[in-house]
């Protein structure tokens, strides 16, 4: 379930930091009962990120199989590690 909390409870910079820290999740911030903003740990988004690479990178890998550019998912992601020095 994710966390919900008022803006004004950004008061209190511990309490917040200690919940993004124990949180897997995003917490949103609300104003007046509405969204605002969404904050997490730098550990959180770091993961975020790698995975959205990792996406990003198997998508352009289809897209090569799916175009033809390449005959099998083996050879995709030769071809995928060598575009990006991996």
């Amino acid at each position: 379930m994710p966390h919900i909390i008022p803006i004004r409870d950004l008061k209190d910079t511990a309490a917040i930091a200690q919940l993004c820290n124990s949180s897997k999740e995003p917490i949103f911030i609300t104003k007046n009962g509405y969204g605002e903003m969404v904050i997490m740990s730098m550990k959180f988004y770091e993961e975020r990120i790698l995975m959205q690479d990792v996406y990003e990178k198997l998508t352009e890998a289809e897209d090569d199989i799916h175009a033809k550019k390449t005959t099998d998912a083996h050879s995709a992601l030769h071809e995928l590690r060598a575009r990006h020095g991996l």
